[in-house]
């Protein structure tokens, strides 16, 4: 009986986490949706027609996109527990191996669906952030001028705060978007009671008369509509921390009822009085709430915000180990809660990135002409990936049903996407360039890395043959354990025939390590190591990890001293050799000459590999050398 009873406790407890975390974004949508549906290019007439139709749109584009698509089919893909777009590529590139041409358009899909987050990251603290303090308007339009400044000073004390983490702060997310939902659905409830005939918006048939009306006006009007699934990404990107059952609770218990009475009660009161629509949604609350309602609006969109700040450093620090980016340093805030980085040139990026935003657009009407693009695109392919990686959870008939599930919403996303692509001219660039740019600098490296690789495999010496001259070789040993690092695990390193070349000794006791990454998140400690014994005193010794695994060299090679006795690694006894390579131009490149200057200047700014793997730098020696592309 006690243990059901703190099963279930631990349920309410990660659903109301679950709150303050996963729906921050999609949250704050009713803040700026239904005003940017009227006031928007088309200048839609505030008709009970054009009214009950666009209600209905939104309320099918909640249900289809983010209630079917992504909490009933999209979390069953997940990754060990663990879910988000780099998450679902490892699992899409499993299915496709042994097929090279499908494996490369997949990674590309991904990768550019990765690139593309970080556009959402820059244009959701801004948008949130503005359209909460452009509340202050409807107290007095004399404050108006106050809104950009009050916004950037949000902002950077938001960012400015990431370093000291979340886990203070984040134990009151929960609550106060638990508060956020219940005055949403309260202030909707309020508004409905004077006029139910709103509440006819639920019948499709609004939708499709509205959409055969005027079908051009209405496809345009879509760009605007795709407002309300902003954050419908996060659902499945956080799966990890919360799991499928709490966010599915939250969602259909809270969230979803709260949404939709919200937006219907705008609705209702644009009904009743149609110059409501400067702000439905601060107009939906009593004036003397309004003030209360601004300061927890704003609150809310901080959340919002930090919500899509920690996904960023998360995203990159897969990146990183999945091999799409360089090394960053990876600074963990927290002692019990492993998902909790910071990562500094991450957040001053996007901090400089979002007060660009914020004093180039100047108001969440202006930015909303940006917001979408990315969201939309990343939609898409989620969809495509999604095809790939849910057929095998089925039986054939079932697996046809889930294809023309997914065939149909697939059309969804692609109604969204080509709605929000006229809106490219209009600020949507913005999150296409960043995109863009981030996609191709990911790529650089990617190949960068497999050209450096195979440049090194040229000149390696096989491992078994080597191990094996050791024996008859007059070599000089000297006391204490070399370790050396390298990328392949049945070749020499070559700080190892570098030192050998010039310093003419060896260590008594030689360990060549090699890091890498599977394509699941994580892996227990005791699961990395693999470690064997080669002759001569020298070890072998493979760690893998998951992506979502913080390597420590020094942590792991205690461990593989209590597991293989003959083992020397007592601290002040190692000494770490690492190869540095330096970026030449060959006389037949293999890169062109931007891309190789590119892939040069990410390697020389590349985070050191002592301070990412956690070794000590007053133990290591860099051996260095240079390699054409």
């Amino acid at each position: 009986m006690t243990s059901a009873g703190s099963q279930h406790s631990g349920s309410r407890a990660l659903t109301l986490a679950a709150l303050g975390v996963v729906y921050g974004d999609i949250g704050t949508s009713p803040l700026y949706t239904l005003k940017e549906c009227f006031a928007g290019p088309v200048g839609l007439a505030l008709t009970p027609f054009n009214i009950l139709g666009i209600l209905s749109l939104i309320f099918w584009a909640l249900m289809l996109v983010v209630s079917l698509k992504y909490v009933s089919i999209i979390l069953r893909a997940d990754n060990k527990g663990e879910g988000g777009i780099l998450a679902l590529l490892a699992l899409a590139q499993r299915e496709t191996a042994g097929r090279p041409r499908l494996t490369r358009c997949v990674a590309i899909l991904g990768i550019f669906g990765a690139a593309l987050f970080y556009g959402d990251c820059i244009i959701t603290p801004a948008i949130s952030v503005l359209s909460a303090v452009e509340g202050i308007s409807v107290v007095s339009h004399k404050l108006d001028q106050m809104i950009v400044p009050l916004c950037i000073g949000i902002i950077i004390g938001l960012f400015a705060v990431q370093s000291h983490g979340t886990a203070t702060v984040g134990k009151i997310f929960g609550p106060v978007m638990l508060l956020w939902f219940a005055i949403l659905a309260v202030m909707g409830i309020a508004s409905i009671v004077h006029a139910p005939e709103v509440l006819a918006a639920l019948n499709p048939l609004h939708a499709v008369r509205f959409f055969l009306a005027a079908p051009g006006s209405s496809f345009i009007l879509l760009g605007a509509v795709v407002l309300c699934l902003t954050g419908g990404e996060a659902l499945y990107a956080d799966m990890g921390h919360f799991g499928k059952a709490a966010i599915r609770n939250a969602w259909y218990g809270l969230v979803l009822p709260a949404l939709v009475l919200n937006y219907f009660g705008q609705g209702a009161l644009l009904l009743q009085n149609p110059q409501a629509i400067k702000n439905p949604f601060f107009l939906l609350a009593p004036g003397w709430g309004l003030i209360p309602l601004v300061l927890l609006a704003t609150f809310a969109t901080v959340i919002a915000s930090q919500a899509v700040i920690s996904g960023a450093y998360s995203m990159a620090s897969q990146a990183i180990q999945l091999g799409f980016t360089p090394r960053m340093e990876i600074r963990h805030t927290s002692a019990s809660e492993k998902g909790q980085i910071f990562i500094s040139q991450i957040n001053w990026a996007l901090l400089l990135a979002v007060i660009i935003l914020i004093l180039s657009f100047r108001s969440s009407g202006a930015l909303a002409s940006a917001y979408g693009f990315a969201v939309t695109c990343t939609m898409v392919i989620t969809t495509l990936l999604a095809f790939l990686v849910l057929g095998k959870y089925s039986t054939p008939l079932r697996r046809l049903g889930m294809f023309a599930v997914l065939g149909g919403l697939l059309l969804v996303d692609l109604a969204f996407f080509a709605a929000n692509s006229l809106k490219i001219a209009d600020g949507g660039w913005m999150p296409l360039l960043v995109g863009l740019v981030l996609f191709t600098m990911m790529m650089t490296w990617k190949r960068g890395r497999m050209l450096l690789m195979r440049k090194l495999r040229e000149g390696e010496m096989p491992l078994a043959g080597f191990v094996g001259t050791l024996e008859s070789s007059t070599i000089a040993r000297v006391e204490g354990t070399a370790v050396f690092l390298t990328a392949s695990s049945d070749t020499v390193p070559h700080a190892l025939l570098h030192n050998l070349k010039h310093n003419k000794i060896l260590h008594e006791q030689v360990i060549l390590l090699t890091v890498s990454t599977a394509d699941v998140p994580l892996i227990p400690p005791a699961q990395q190591l693999t470690i064997t014994q080669l002759g001569n005193q020298v070890f072998q010794i493979l760690i893998c990890c998951g992506f979502k695994d913080t390597p420590d060299i020094p942590a792991a090679l205690a461990l593989a001293a209590t597991r293989e006795p003959q083992l020397h690694c007592e601290p002040m006894q190692l000494s770490y050799f690492l190869s540095r390579e330096t970026i030449v131009e060959s006389r037949y490149p293999e890169m062109a000459r931007w891309r190789r200057m590119l892939f040069s200047l990410m390697m020389r700014n590349a985070a050191r590999i002592t301070s990412f793997f956690g070794i000590p730098p007053n133990r290591v020696v860099e051996m260095g050398m240079q390699v054409e592309l």
